[in-house]
C-alpha cells in the first residue's frame, strides 16, 4: 500500500462507524432495493470473516457480494478505540463500498493495525488466503573508508503518564542503547537501537516491564491492567530477582508494543534506515529541523499545537515531501520517554576502530540481572543492584565475530559504599538508606522526590563510562572487558559459549587460572590439558566473571547473534 496516498485522519474523523440499523419492513424493503440496484442483476451472497485489529482484538466483517463486487459491508470491532480505530473502520467501509473491492484501498494514516484487521477480515470472508509475510527490506550495499563501532547508553527518568485510581503517580526509567558502525568520515554505515523501559507496577499497560522497587519497598500494582489498583505489592528478594529477570526491551516486546502506525520496532527501523549515510551532526540537524520542539516527534502536519503548526509551515515543500520517508514513524526521538538521538551521539563519542573487510550482519543483545548483595550496611539493611548488559557485534558471512563492544549499566541501592557506583533510591516517595561519603556507614535515610528521581536516573554511568574509577584486580573493568572482546574476535557465538563452558568456573563464571580454592574449580581446571591451561594465558589479565548475578555478559553476546540483522558493508 502506498503510504504517501493514505487516507488522512482528518478524513476518517468525519466518518462514523456506527450505522443506525432499521428493523421495520419499510427500511428492509428500501435496503433490499438498494442492494438489488447495486447487484445489477447478479446473484448476491452474504459471507463473514474475522481479522486481528489493535491489540490483536477481533474485527468481524459481514460482506455482501454480487459476483466479486462488494455491495454491502458491516464491520464490528469492539476492541478498537472509538476515536482512532472506530473512525478508521467507518472511513474504510466507505472507501471499500465506493470501490466495490479492497484492492487499491489504502490503510488509514495513524490506524495501521485497525486497517490491516479490516482488510484481513474482508479477505477472510471472501475466502482469500492470508498473504505470505512481506519479504524483508532489501539490504543496501555500502562502502566504508575505514570502519569503527560504538555503543551508546542514554538514561532518562519519566514522570507519568498520570496517576492511578488511588492518586499515586506512575513513573518509569528508560535506557536507550545504540550500536552504530561509522566510516572514517563519521558517516553511519549501519545501526541498531533498542530501549528498556521499566515502569512502576501501577502502570496499566499489559506488556510494560515493571519494578516494584528494591526488597523492603512496595508500590501500588494493577495486576490485570484495567486502570484500577488491585493491591500493594511488597518486594522481596525473590520477587526482586524475578522482576529484573523478566524485563524485556521494546524490540523484545514485539507485537505487544503497538503504536499508532505499527510496533515500536517498526517505527525504529524506519528511523534507522533514514539515518544510514548521515553523520551524527546531520542526524542532529535533521532532528532539529524536522521534529517538534515540544515532544521530539517528526512534524507530519497533524499536530494542533501552535508551535508545531508554525514550524511545519516554515518547512520548504521539499522538506515536507522528505518527511514522507518517515510517514510511518510518529514516535519521539528525544523526550522523557527516551533520548534516541542522544544514544546515537554517545555511540559516536565511544567509537573505536575495527579491522574488517566486509560486515554481513550486526546485532545488539541484552540481558538483565538482579543482585542480592554485597552484604548489608551498618544498619543491617541489605545492598542490592540491578544490571543491564548490552553487547553490540559485527559478524562476517560465516557468523564469526569481527568486532565486539560490550558495556554494563549497574545501579545499586544508595547504601552501597562504592564511590562511583550509580545509585537508585527508588521511585518518588520510596526511601532507602544512603552512605553519602562511601565510608561504610549510613549517613541518612533518603526520601525520593520527583526531582531527585530524575536527577539520579539522568546521572547513571555505565561501567565503561566510570573509567578509572571502576578498578578490578587486574585493571579497570573496561581493561578486562577489552581482553575478552579481543579474544572472542574470530569466534562464532556458539564457540564463545563453548569456550565459556570449558574454561570458566561453574560457580562464578570466572576464567579458571588454577588459583581458586573451590573443589569444583580445582577439579575442572585439573581436567584441562597442559596446552589448554597454557591457552588461558591469552586472557590472563581478565579475572572478572562473564556470567553471575553481577552481570550476564555472555548472555548479551549470545543474544546479539540471535537478534543479528543482515547488512552489507565493504571496507575499502
Amino acid at each position: 500500500m502506498n503510504k504517501g496516498n493514505m487516507i488522512g485522519l482528518s478524513v476518517m474523523a468525519a466518518a462514523s462507524v456506527l450505522v443506525v440499523a432499521g428493523t421495520g419492513p419499510i427500511y428492509k424493503a428500501v435496503k433490499q432495493q438498494q442492494l438489488n440496484a447495486a447487484a445489477d442483476g447478479a446473484e448476491t451472497i452474504v459471507v463473514t470473516g474475522e481479522g486481528a485489529g489493535y491489540g490483536s482484538t477481533p474485527i468481524q466483517a459481514e460482506v455482501t457480494l454480487a459476483g466479486d463486487k462488494i455491495i454491502a459491508l458491516n464491520l464490528i470491532g469492539e476492541g478498537e478505540t472509538p476515536e482512532i480505530g472506530g473512525a478508521a473502520m467507518g472511513a474504510l467501509k466507505e472507501a471499500i463500498l465506493a470501490a466495490g473491492t479492497i484492492e487499491g484501498v489504502d490503510a488509514i494514516s495513524g490506524a495501521t493495525w485497525t486497517s490491516n484487521g479490516v482488510f484481513e477480515a474482508v479477505k477472510s470472508a471472501m475466502g482469500v488466503e492470508a498473504e505470505a509475510e512481506e519479504a524483508e527490506e532489501e539490504v543496501v550495499s555500502m562502502e566504508a573508508a575505514g570502519l569503527s563501532h560504538g555503543l551508546g547508553f542514554y538514561s532518562t527518568g519519566r514522570v507519568g503518564p498520570g496517576k492511578d485510581d488511588q492518586e499515586t503517580g506512575v513513573y518509569s526509567f528508560n535506557e536507550v542503547v545504540a550500536y552504530v558502525l561509522f566510516d572514517n568520515d563519521g558517516r553511519i554505515m549501519d545501526l541498531e537501537i533498542d530501549q528498556l523501559e521499566v515502569a512502576t507496577p501501577n502502570y496499566d499497560g499489559a506488556s510494560m516491564p515493571d519494578f516494584t522497587g528494591f526488597p523492603g519497598q512496595n508500590y501500588n500494582k494493577d495486576e490485570d491492567h484495567d486502570g484500577t489498583v488491585d493491591k500493594t505489592a511488597e518486594q522481596t528478594d525473590d520477587t526482586f530477582l524475578a522482576e529484573v529477570d523478566g524485563w524485556k526491551t521494546k524490540r523484545e516486546r514485539g507485537a505487544d508494543y503497538k503504536m499508532g502506525t505499527g510496533t515500536w520496532a517498526d517505527q525504529m527501523d524506519i528511523f534507522e534506515s533514514l539515518f544510514k549515510g548521515m553523520t551524527v551532526e546531520e542526524v542532529k540537524s535533521w532532528y532539529t529541523e524536522n521534529c517538534s520542539d515540544l515532544n521530539g516527534r517528526p512534524l507530519h502536519g497533524t499536530s494542533n499545537k501552535e508551535e508545531d503548526i508554525a514550524k511545519y509551515e516554515a518547512l520548504s515543500d521539499e522538506a515536507k515531501a522528505g518527511l514522507d520517508a518517515v510517514s510511518g514513524a510518529t514516535m519521539s526521538l528525544n523526550d522523557s520517554h527516551g533520548n534516541i538521538v542522544g544514544a546515537i551521539e554517545r555511540a559516536y563519542e565511544n567509537r573505536v576502530a575495527i579491522e574488517a573487510e566486509k560486515v554481513s550482519r550486526i546485532g545488539l543483545g541484552f540481558t538483565n540481572t538482579g543482585r542480592v548483595g554485597p552484604g548489608k550496611d551498618d544498619k543491617e539493611v541489605s545492598v542490592y543492584s540491578f544490571n543491564i548488559q548490552a553487547a553490540g557485534a559485527a559478524y562476517d558471512a560465516d557468523g564469526k565475530i569481527l568486532a565486539l563492544y560490550t558495556d554494563v549499566m549497574e545501579v545499586a541501592t544508595p547504601n552501597y559504599d562504592g564511590a562511583s557506583m550509580p545509585d537508585f533510591t527508588g521511585f518518588p516517595n520510596q526511601k532507602y538508606n544512603a552512605d553519602e561519603d562511601h565510608d561504610g556507614t549510613v549517613d541518612t535515610l533518603l526520601d525520593q522526590t520527583e526531582d531527585s528521581f530524575l536527577e539520579q536516573v539522568g546521572s547513571w554511568k555505565t561501567k565503561r563510562e566510570r573509567g578509572d574509577s571502576y578498578k578490578l584486580g587486574a585493571g579497570t573493568w573496561a581493561d578486562e572487558m577489552d581482553i575478552f572482546q579481543n579474544y572472542f574476535t574470530g569466534m562464532t557465538a556458539d564457540e564463545v559459549n563453548g569456550w565459556f563452558d570449558k574454561y570458566c568456573s561453574d560457580l562464578n563464571g570466572r576464567p579458571l587460572f588454577g588459583t581458586s580454592n573451590k573443589e569444583d574449580d580445582i577439579a575442572k581446571y585439573e581436567a584441562l590439558t597442559e596446552e589448554e591451561k597454557a591457552g588461558l594465558d591469552a586472557v590472563s589479565g581478565a579475572t572478572m566473571s562473564l556470567k553471575d548475578p553481577h552481570g550476564d555478559i555472555l548472555g548479551a553476546i549470545l543474544d546479539s547473534w540471535e537478534k543479528a540483522k543482515d547488512t552489507d558493508i565493504t571496507v575499502k
